[in-house]
C-alpha cells in the first residue's frame, strides 16, 4: 500500500522524502558514520579538503563533515520538538476558543492577531534578545510563534464542527 501511494506522488514529493531520510538515518547513525568525534580538534586551522578531510577544518582544526553530520542531529531534535510544541499548543487554545467562546475564544483570537501582527523573525530575535538564547527558549519561542497559525486552522475546523447537526442534536 504504501509503495502503491509513493507511486503515485509526485517526483519532486519522492525526492524531498528522500531527503529527509537520508538525514533523519544521517542523525541516528552519527557516531558510525562520522570520521571523528563532534569536538575532536584533528588537524590545523583551516586546512583544505583532502583524503583525511573531505570538507576540510574549521577554525579550531575540527573536521567540518563531521560538524554537519552531528549538526544534522540538534536541527531534527529541534524541529521535531519545536513543531509538537507549536501544534499542540495551536491545537489545544484553538479548540478551547471555539467549544468555550464568548470573550475567552476574543481574548485568544486577539492575541494571535498582536502575535501574527509582527515579522516572525524579527519578533523571535526580540523575545530571544530579552529571554535568552538558550535551546529551551529557542524551541519554545519558535514553536510560540507558529503555534498562531495551527491556532487559526484548529479554531476554524472547531467552529464549523460545532454547528453541525449532531452537535446541535446532542445539546
Amino acid at each position: 500500500m504504501l509503495y502503491k501511494l509513493l507511486k503515485k506522488s509526485p517526483l519532486s514529493a519522492r525526492m524531498g522524502m528522500l531527503i529527509i531520510l537520508v538525514n533523519i538515518l544521517a542523525a541516528l547513525l552519527a557516531p558510525m558514520i562520522a570520521p571523528y568525534g563532534e569536538t575532536q580538534m584533528v588537524g590545523d586551522a583551516w586546512m583544505e579538503s583532502s583524503d583525511e578531510f573531505l570538507l576540510g577544518t574549521d577554525h579550531l582544526g575540527r573536521d567540518i563533515l563531521t560538524r554537519i553530520i552531528y549538526g544534522a542531529r540538534n536541527t531534527i531534535t529541534i524541529a521535531f520538538i519545536t513543531t509538537l510544541l507549536s501544534f499542540l499548543i495551536g491545537t489545544i487554545l484553538g479548540f478551547t476558543a471555539a467549544t468555550v467562546g464568548g470573550w475567552a475564544d476574543q481574548t485568544l483570537s486577539r492575541m494571535v492577531d498582536i502575535l501574527m501582527a509582527f515579522p516572525t523573525l524579527i519578533f523571535a530575535l526580540m523575545v530571544l534578545s530579552v529571554v535568552g538564547t538558550s535551546i529551551a527558549a529557542l524551541i519554545f519561542t519558535i514553536a510560540l510563534l507558529d503555534a498562531t497559525r495551527v491556532y487559526r486552522l484548529s479554531r476554524a475546523v472547531a467552529m464549523d464542527i460545532e454547528v453541525m447537526e449532531f452537535v446541535e442534536a446532542a445539546r
